[in-house]
């Protein structure tokens, strides 16, 4: 299928999302018998970790590291989260393959299930997301939105890190008091510390998921009441089964362009070529050509917050758009159906449309607050984001 023959060597970042979505590339291609090696490569994003992801300061932070080995000739295609491609890059590469595209909403993690409405006054929500952040404060005005960044599993630490240090203390100090017949008899709580814990420090602790686990062991500045995540990051990572979240409505907070899409990147030619024929899936691929097409004629990177979700229905593709103000307090929205037969040239229409409408002018707002740089992108779905 390659220069190699029958091998293919495929780039990949090392985080443990990132690493699973490059195993299902490769696992869909070794159903066609082909022998795929992953080759973990560090970017840029990696090694700025105490950065905010619209601030990396360069379009595709977590991107051109892994497209670089494949330009060189060293590997044969990178696997990337689509939500993380520059909507332009070299003449030379392709996105040879788009498989089908996993669930691209939003969820809101709770540590108890709560949902979006019912969480509470001033209530404070994680994101690294400027869409995110103000889509939230769009609904909610009233809520306190704190930058969170991290893979999944940070994310998921840092929600849940508060109440399960609490009560792993709190059945601590009861162990104590049972320990002590002294200090029961004075404080006359054995009924109460007997009641209140069914299980020992001990059970209790071999019941947590591996997730709980590492959070007892997290030191977190920011309590948080909530945190936003791509819906496909969390399954992607298996964590999904392990927390209580809720899902975002799509059409009310609309997701990032490509939001759930992987990207197989290639240089233009033979190995393009069946990677194409293997794992594009034409659905997805029109999908998120008219969001990205969007994206690109709007302009503005992540510095801008934009959603964009497009959903083929019949013979047409539904397309619902947000851009908001950094704040929330803005919004330009519209929805459309575009044809699918020249799904592209529809959208940038779509898009001029809304330029004309103020989407332009929240863009250049929001591009004049940012400090100067080269340009910059969301979050990563799930793996520092999504």
């Amino acid at each position: 299928m390659s220069k190699r023959g029958t091998e293919m060597r495929l780039a990949t970042r090392g985080s443990d999302l990132a690493l699973r979505q490059a195993a299902e590339v490769k696992a869909a291609l070794e159903d066609r018998r082909c022998a795929v090696e992953l080759v973990e490569v560090e970017t840029t994003g990696d090694e700025i970790r105490d950065e905010l992801i619209h601030r990396l300061g360069k379009t595709g932070a977590f991107v051109r590291s892994l497209d670089e080995k494949v330009l060189d000739g060293e590997l044969d295609g990178a696997v990337h989260s689509m939500k993380d491609m520059p909507t332009e890059g070299p003449d030379e590469l392709v996105v040879a393959a788009i498989p089908e595209r996993a669930s691209a909403n939003d969820v809101l993690v709770t540590p108890d299930g709560t949902e979006f409405d019912d969480l509470p006054e001033g209530a404070t929500v994680g994101t690294a997301s400027l869409r995110r952040q103000a889509q939230l404060l769009h609904h909610r005005p009233d809520l306190t939105v704190e930058p969170l960044r991290g893979n999944v599993d940070t994310r998921a630490e840092k929600l849940l890190a508060p109440a399960l240090q609490r009560e792993h203390e709190e059945r601590t100090e009861a162990k104590k008091e049972k320990q002590s017949d002294k200090a029961m008899a004075q404080k006359g709580h054995k009924k109460e510390y007997e009641g209140r814990f069914d299980r020992t420090v001990e059970e209790w602790f071999s019941d947590l998921a591996e997730v709980e686990r590492r959070a007892l062991e997290r030191e977190v500045d920011t309590e948080f009441d909530a945190i936003v995540l791509a819906q496909a990051g969390l399954e992607r990572s298996g964590l999904a089964h392990h927390l209580d979240y809720a899902e975002l409505p799509a059409s009310e907070f609309v997701p990032a362009p490509g939001q759930g899409a992987l990207a197989v990147t290639a240089l233009d030619g033979g190995t393009a070529e069946d990677l194409h024929a293997v794992l594009d899936h034409p659905r997805t691929r029109v999908e998120t050509t008219v969001e990205r097409t969007i994206l690109a004629e709007l302009g503005g990177g992540c510095v801008a917050p934009i959603g964009a979700h497009a959903l083929i229905q019949g013979e047409n593709v539904h397309v619902d758009v947000q851009v908001f103000s950094q704040d929330g307090t803005e919004i330009v929205e519209a929805s459309r159906d575009l044809p699918v037969e020249n799904h592209a040239a529809a959208a940038k229409s779509f898009a001029a449309d809304l330029a004309d409408r103020g989407a332009a002018d929240l863009i250049a707002a929001a591009t004049a607050d940012e400090p100067p740089t080269e340009g910059k992108r969301e979050d990563e779905e799930g793996d520092r984001d999504e």
